[in-house]
């Protein structure tokens, strides 16, 4: 069960990403150095607020950190995974994306690439990212 604010063995926190690929490539964000895992790559998203669903979660979160309207296609991976340094698990859901208007600005972020996905197993990712990486880095799964 995903609740939020509730540290029962059950429940997890909502997180919501968006692949974004153009032109054979795909979007990957470096997170600030003053953010929680500093550093690390990832894909844009973020948390679900309370009574969002997880598809309003991560077009807002691409407004917020982008500045783009997109528009949100099918889930392509969803995993669980527990932190150290989290109370407790993100239930984490990756959903393609495209951009349906806008221009790409960097709001949030220490830098933004455009990464061929056989290269993304070379950069630094958030461990609950790590299994969506390697199945693009392969080829397993295939950004649209």
């Amino acid at each position: 069960m995903i609740r939020r604010g509730s540290a029962s063995p059950d429940s997890a926190m909502l997180v919501v990403a968006a692949v974004i690929a153009r032109e054979g490539r795909v979007l990957a964000c470096q997170r600030s150095s003053s953010s929680k895992f500093p550093l690390k790559w990832e894909f844009p998203g973020g948390k679900a607020e309370d009574g969002e669903s997880p598809q309003a979660a991560i077009a807002r979160e691409l407004r917020e950190e982008l500045g783009i309207s997109a528009a949100i296609g099918a889930e392509i991976h969803r995993t669980r995974h527990s932190y150290a340094e989290m109370r407790e698990p993100v239930e984490l859901i990756f959903f393609e994306a495209t951009v349906a208007s806008g221009e790409i600005d960097n709001h949030v972020f220490e830098r933004i690439e455009w990464i061929e996905p056989r290269e993304l197993s070379r950069m630094d990712f958030l461990d609950a990212d790590r299994e969506l990486v390697s199945k693009l880095a392969s080829g397993a799964i295939h950004a649209a």
